[in-house]
């Protein structure tokens, strides 16, 4: 699908349920905002919930696509700090900046959203996204990436953002001597396990139950398990009954969630980052509680425009690198089924130039 008279190709939501490559008009950035040449569009589970949601979380006619590097090609009225040519990331969170979140550095918790339970506006969910040739955002949101891999650094916006975010919840616990468990292995799984060993020197246990992202997570895991009925007892008996002291759950559903519960102890964290739709029933009691006292839960999101300055420099100092599998614009489709299917090890990235 070639560009002409002012049109692209993007992977655009018609209606819930069905996605399509289309030909739709190039944006045209508005004062504020900048023109991004499309260089690479990382390709999430959140996009494969969005492609088959029966309803309208994402409105109709939004093009996919949240993890965005690009170039810039054209600015808008009043953009200063920026010129054509600069290769850039894109935050996923388009905060207000001017909320009392916003100026205490929690972009991720704008409270200019309309309501306690709306994130900030975000590319490819609530807004058009990087699934395209071109793609506009506020100036606000970029991040320079130098000669970083526009296919690496794309990744790096969420599937890096998220867990470095949910590490940083409970960096406190993450002592030298103290077991973090990572429950699931796919792409933000694999980068906790490369951020964790970058930054701490606890002990690395990863679950899943593919082999393939087990054997994949071994370079940066102290220990790798299946996540199955043996995996509580297991992390039991390597901190002596007492538990790990960080879980970090990207699945999401019942049954990870209640191993986090079996496995964590005593004042520990655990941050629930998948987004499956799993419970866990709370009980306000001690006798009967499989839940230690002291312990927090929380759904972390996304991260700050510090945190993702800081995942930056990690990939720029080789310290992270995400495990990506390049796809060309036009299997934009191809690539969300294989990742349905769980055939993709990391991240898939769509490469529009490919």
């Amino acid at each position: 699908m070639s560009e002409a008279n002012g049109h692209m190709c993007a992977a655009l939501l018609r209606g819930p349920g069905d996605l399509q490559l289309s030909s739709v008009a190039r944006p045209v950035p508005q004062p504020g905002e900048v023109l991004l040449k499309v260089l690479a569009a990382g390709v999430c589970q959140t996009d494969v919930h969005i492609r088959h949601a029966t309803d309208s979380r994402t409105p109709d006619g939004t093009i996919l696509g949240h993890e965005i590097a690009g170039e810039i090609v054209e600015l808008g009225a009043g953009v200063l700090e920026w010129t054509t040519g600069e290769r850039v990331v894109v935050h996923p969170c388009w905060s207000c900046g001017k909320c009392r979140t916003c100026m205490a550095g929690r972009e991720n918790e704008c409270r200019a959203t309309g309501g306690r339970l709306q994130p900030p506006m975000t590319p490819g969910v609530t807004t058009n996204g990087g699934m395209a040739a071109y793609v506009v955002a506020p100036a606000r949101t970029l991040f320079p990436i130098g000669d970083l891999d526009p296919a690496l650094a794309a990744p790096l916006t969420d599937a890096g953002l998220t867990p470095y975010h949910a590490i940083m919840s409970c960096r406190e616990l993450l002592t030298p001597g103290s077991t973090v468990v990572v429950i699931g292995l796919g792409g933000l799984g694999n980068m906790a396990l490369q951020i964790l060993r970058a930054l701490t020197a606890s002990r690395i246990v990863a679950m899943d139950r593919s082999q393939g992202a087990m054997d994949a997570s071994r370079e940066w895991a102290d220990a790798v398990l299946s996540s199955d009925e043996t995996a509580v007892q297991s992390v039991l008996d390597m901190t002596g009954g007492y538990g790990a002291d960080v879980v970090l759950d990207f699945v999401g559903i019942d049954a990870t969630m209640q191993m986090a519960v079996e496995m964590i102890g005593r004042g520990g964290a655990i941050r629930v980052v998948g987004l499956s739709g799993g419970t866990y029933t709370f009980m306000a009691r001690s006798a009967g509680n499989p839940l230690p006292r002291g312990v927090t839960i929380m759904c972390p999101y996304s991260g700050t425009y510090n945190d993702l300055s800081e995942v930056l420099a990690l990939a720029r100092a080789g310290a992270i690198r995400p495990i990506v599998n390049r796809f060309s614009l036009t299997d934009a489709l191809s690539a969300l089924d294989k990742l349905q299917a769980g055939e993709i090890q990391g991240r898939a990235v769509l490469v529009p130039g490919a």
